[in-house]
């Protein structure tokens, strides 16, 4: 598939086009790219057209500032979605792509046709979680390379590993080109970001979203309650952890094109 460049603020923004209909927007995770969308965008791009985009500081997209917060990744993201004169989409954000999606929704509330949140959280970090934000802070400025060949496998359950040993290796490929500015400004930035669990009771955004038993990066249990607010209007829970979009991609994708479908239906 081939790409585009977008300058924003002057750092180069990698984006990709396909597709013709309804907008579905893609925001991948942390130490992931738009490269992680692929299979879903073959998918997708026969009904819809789809726009993934390389958060600041990850895959071939620049960094702009020793923090990203989710506020700037979102207002970054709606200058990429203005230049292609999008007005209305809906929005798919894995892991730290959900957190930038609700920066999006509060920031610009009346343009998400819908939002995803896969294996995501609408909930702030915990002091515990700032303090490990903090340890991996310091640990990729020790050894970034090994932090990332530690961190990408340990996002798939045990059995996953070993399952899909091809897509791990080349998950970790494709983190390692990750800078260590893009790295730190991405945990630094997940750091500080707010509780946005109003946005799922009171948003005019209707929200789909899924979630993992064996998620070790964000547990279930503290996930749960989120999935009965009021403006949740569709869930999945699957038996196993992260990175759901590869150890469930059927039953995921099936779930989101459900979602989607449904609510272009009701326009």
């Amino acid at each position: 598939m081939s790409s585009n460049v977008f300058n924003y603020r002057g750092t180069p923004i990698r984006y990709r086009d396909s597709g013709s209909g309804a907008v579905i927007l893609l925001l991948h995770g942390f130490l992931e790219s738009l490269e992680m969308w692929e299979d879903y965008t073959s998918e997708l791009e026969s009904k819809y057209r789809v726009i993934s985009i390389d958060l600041p500081g990850h895959g071939q997209s620049g960094c702009f500032g020793y923090v990203h917060s989710m506020e700037e990744m979102a207002e970054c993201v709606k200058a990429v979605a203005d230049h292609l004169r999008l007005k209305r989409y809906h929005m798919i954000g894995h892991s730290m792509g959900g957190y930038v999606s609700l920066a999006f929704a509060e920031l610009y509330p009346d343009i998400p046709k819908s939002i995803t949140l896969f294996h995501s959280t609408a909930l702030a970090d915990s002091e515990e979680k700032k303090k490990d934000r903090d340890r991996a802070i310091k640990l990729v400025k020790d050894n970034a390379d090994g932090f990332i060949k530690q961190a990408v496998p340990l996002l798939f359950r045990s059995k996953s590993r070993e399952l899909y040993r091809s897509r791990v290796k080349e998950l970790v490929r494709f983190a390692l080109r990750t800078p260590l500015q893009g790295v730190v400004a991405a945990l630094e930035g997940m750091k500080e970001r707010p509780d946005r669990e109003v946005l799922l009771h009171l948003s005019p955004v209707p929200f789909l979203f899924i979630a993992g038993k064996r998620d070790t990066v964000l547990p279930f249990e503290k996930i749960k309650p989120q999935l009965s607010a009021p403006r949740v209007i569709d869930r999945l829970v699957t038996e196993n952890s992260h990175m759901g979009f590869i150890e469930d991609r059927d039953l995921c994708l099936e779930t989101i094109e459900y979602f989607i479908h449904d609510i272009e239906k009701k326009k």
